[in-house]
């Protein structure tokens, strides 16, 4: 018993150690940063959030009025200097030509933040392959398209890469098949990356953060109807992501215990289609 007492206060304090908070506020001050998917939810959330450690923001997405919004917010909100610029990831020419025009304006990058995401129903997969083509070039083509443009000046500046996955990621999730797959995709990429970073001895970071359920309109507005977990706020979310690519960390939850949901279906992947088993029940009743 006390082997197993021992074993568990070991393990408490080691993952106290790891998840302890050494953010810097400072080491944001001044830095030259991209955003995508910025005109709204967690990137929206992230250019206030580096605006108000005094960052220097370029911020892209589809909509211009929307960013324009977000661009006169972070003005107040502190922001060293804040410009903005329309991209669709759906173009195969746009993330390059996004990353270059960041560049120009700010004179590098030391943090490029990968968070911009396609249009995608909850639903059974209905085969349609061109949908999931056209979602992997927004999710995943285009993130590798803009790191690729970006790797040279980052490596310069001993910059960071900051990528939004998701649980999703990490967990085969039905009604969103589409989804899910870019998500896989993006994990094992940047997760082969970050070795190959490594064995090259960049002095580039990768950071991955996973996701669970956000309180973002669009996340809310496609899961009503199919959703009962808990959603959690945006704002915390994006703040979480700022301090892990800060700290460079290589993987990184919010919330945290989703590392602990990770960890259980890999140890018992049954779990999980007991669950789903449950839930068809429910349906069927």
């Amino acid at each position: 018993m006390k082997a197993y007492l021992s074993i568990f206060l070991l393990s408490a304090a080691l993952t106290a150690y790891m998840w302890r908070d050494t953010f810097d506020p400072e080491s944001v001050r001044g830095t030259r940063v991209l955003i995508t998917g910025a005109s709204s939810g967690i990137g929206e959330q992230m250019a206030y959030h580096y605006s108000k450690f005094g960052a220097q923001i370029i911020i892209t997405a589809r909509r211009l009025e929307a960013l324009k919004k977000v661009a006169q917010k972070c003005v107040k909100l502190g922001a060293k200097k804040i410009m903005y610029m329309t991209g669709d990831m759906s173009d195969p020419a746009d993330p390059e030509r996004v990353v270059k025009y960041a560049v120009e304006k700010l004179g590098g990058l030391d943090f490029l933040v990968l968070n911009h995401v396609g249009n995608t129903n909850v639903e059974l997969w209905n085969r349609d392959a061109d949908h999931v083509r056209s979602i992997m070039q927004v999710n995943f083509v285009s993130y590798v398209q803009m790191t690729g443009a970006a790797l040279p000046v980052l490596e310069k500046s001993a910059g960071s890469i900051i990528v939004i996955s998701s649980l999703a990621g990490k967990l085969a999730s039905p009604l969103v098949a589409p989804y899910t797959s870019t998500k896989f995709a993006m994990n094992g990429f940047f997760g082969a990356l970050q070795s190959e970073l490594a064995i090259q001895k960049s002095n580039v970071s990768v950071s991955i953060m996973i996701l669970g359920m956000i309180d973002t309109e669009s996340a809310m507005n496609k899961l009503r109807g199919h959703n009962t977990f808990t959603a959690y706020p945006a704002s915390e979310a994006a703040l979480s992501i700022i301090k892990a690519g800060a700290t460079r960390q290589k993987e990184a939850f919010y919330p945290w215990f989703h590392y602990f949901t990770c960890l259980i279906n890999n140890i018992f992947p049954f779990v999980k289609d007991l669950m789903l088993v449950g839930l068809s029940t429910e349906k069927k009743d």
